[in-house]
């Protein structure tokens, strides 16, 4: 059956958000997949006011999309002020992609409070990494239409944005490191970047890897880091500098 929505249960999921509905019935509205409507209607009464009132979440979801998309880029521009359009679009994507949306919906466990259908439960709804993803983007309008884009930056910042930041930067620009990279040298003309790993050092559970990056038969830039990938974005990121300073 779908859950019905009480104050001290919603208290939980917005401890989670961190923020407090005015309009708790949005946040309601957000919960609701399009499964649960018409066994939530039937319960009211078809024909009541209350049933004409229930709705799912996927208008929320549409409105959710484009504030996340506007927010993400928003922030993407002012922490990283260095980095170019194509660097900028492709973080944007990492950061609101699915996946990502996904993990924001389990770590506040929001499949817990999900209004789903009977058929949509027996299935495994509150687990669908789809269902979860479009979840959280209607949680996101919500708490716009509720009070607006700086309560929806400041949420977005401790679910989202910030579980993108490790280790004093910049897991999302991680990948585009090398991206920069081999767009640099593309539009150059020049053949793409040679990683070759050229040593590791220290035990198993703390070894470290050094790698360099060739360009063109020249041996660019080296990296360090604690894994293969790790190095290689930080020797792309070196050979990068050297570039510029060329």
């Amino acid at each position: 059956m779908p859950k019905e929505m009480t104050r001290g249960y919603a208290a939980q999921l917005e401890e989670r958000l961190g923020y407090r509905f005015k309009r708790p019935e949005l946040l309601e509205r957000a919960l609701t997949h399009s499964s649960a409507v018409p066994e939530l209607r039937a319960e009211h009464g078809e024909g009541s006011a209350e049933a004409a009132a229930i709705q799912d979440n996927e208008r929320l979801e549409f409105l959710g999309d484009a504030v996340l998309e506007l927010l993400a880029r928003e922030y993407l521009v002012k922490t990283f002020p260095e980095w170019r359009e194509g660097q900028l679009s492709k973080s944007r994507a990492r950061l609101v992609n699915a996946h990502s949306l996904e993990d924001a919906a389990r770590r506040i466990k929001l499949g817990e409070h999900l209004r789903l259908g009977r058929g949509e439960e027996k299935t495994g709804g509150r687990e669908k990494p789809t269902l979860l993803a479009d979840a959280f983007e209607a949680v996101v309008a919500a708490v716009y239409l509720d009070a607006g884009l700086d309560a929806t930056r400041e949420m977005l910042m401790r679910l989202l944005f910030e579980q993108a930041l490790e280790e004093g930067g910049e897991r999302i620009g991680d990948s585009d490191r090398k991206s920069a990279l081999q767009e640099f040298l593309q539009g150059r003309g020049e053949p793409p970047a040679e990683y070759r790993l050229s040593g590791e050092s220290g035990p198993d559970h703390q070894k470290l890897f050094q790698i360099e990056v060739w360009i063109s038969g020249e041996r660019m830039a080296r990296g360090e880091g604690s894994t293969k990938k790790e190095a290689e974005q930080r020797a792309a990121q070196s050979a990068m500098e050297i570039l510029g300073r060329r």
